[in-house]
């Protein structure tokens, strides 16, 4: 019976104490990023689209090692490796990728293949946008990963300057 009184006592208080909290937030200025609009900030080290990379004289950096294919935890990445020719030549080594597709709905934006990549030639880059309709547009193949990738929607903060935020703890 005095359980029942004490809830009915402070079940009100804890009730307004939240409503409280709801009022003084009304009155804030909210923070929000009108994306695509403005810019949205990224952090330097996020991890988003994958991107292959060529040299500056235009050769592709991918020689078809598959390191990253087998460092990724999801097996998302699949590389066919073929031979150079002094006629056809695609990347500085003896072999090059032929094939070389990323499942983006499998992938978990680790960073493996990156790391694993003796050329550099893969990265995760900034872009965050990779919404598809259909489910096969999801599977980058080469072409689609050496395209450029400079977004005007995306700006990469600054990590110099740190902003003390109010935080939960904080307060």
């Amino acid at each position: 019976m005095l359980d029942e009184v004490k809830e009915v006592i402070t079940a009100p208080v804890e009730v307004a104490r939240a409503m409280g909290i709801t009022l003084k937030q009304l009155f804030r200025k909210p923070i929000t990023n009108q994306f695509p609009d403005e810019p949205a900030q990224v952090y330097p080290r996020f991890r988003g689209r994958h991107v292959l990379k060529r040299y500056e004289n235009g050769l592709e950096r991918c020689i078809g090692c598959a390191l990253c294919a087998a460092a990724c935890p999801t097996e998302c990445i699949y590389v066919e490796a073929a031979e150079n020719t002094d006629e056809d030549r695609h990347s500085p080594g003896e072999r090059y990728a032929k094939v070389y597709d990323i499942n983006m709905l499998r992938c978990i934006f680790c960073g493996y293949c990156a790391e694993a990549c003796p050329t550099e030639a893969i990265v995760l880059e900034h872009d965050f946008t990779l919404a598809e309709y259909d489910r096969w547009d999801a599977v980058y193949n080469k072409e689609r990963l050496l395209e450029p990738n400079n977004p005007e929607y995306l700006v990469v903060r600054n990590d110099e300057v740190f902003v003390k935020a109010e935080t939960w703890s904080s307060k």
